[in-house]
């Protein structure tokens, strides 16, 4: 599981670092200076290859983990909406390593 977990982290923080760039550089570019040429080279990349990989990245992550249908909703809009994606990406493996820490033992032979 830590492999899909790894993926899982990578692709967060390339969609959310493309999308950000893409959002508070390229579109204001393509906007305001008319020049596109930046909104092409990064959303055609961040739309056709890193959002497609960061949804297989939950997907897979989110069987392993047989995580609610909700819960993987709300991980697959985090990689369109700036700077969400982080902060779902800090979530997901804070839970995550909390489920892998075994309980302490409270038994005699524990004490």
């Amino acid at each position: 599981m830590q492999g899909a977990v790894t993926r899982y982290r990578v692709m967060a923080y390339v969609t959310g670092v493309l999308l950000i760039v893409l959002c508070f550089v390229a579109v204001p570019l393509k906007l305001f200076a008319h020049n596109g040429v930046l909104s092409t080279v990064i959303g055609i990349p961040h739309g056709m290859i890193c959002y497609p990989l960061y949804l297989l990245a939950t997907f897979d992550l989110y069987r392993r983990v047989r995580w609610p249908l909700s819960k993987m909703v709300v991980i697959v809009l985090a990689g369109i909406v700036p700077f969400l994606a982080f902060y779902v990406e800090r979530r997901v493996v804070a839970e995550l390593r909390e489920r892998a820490v075994p309980a302490p033992r409270t038994d005699a032979a524990g004490v």
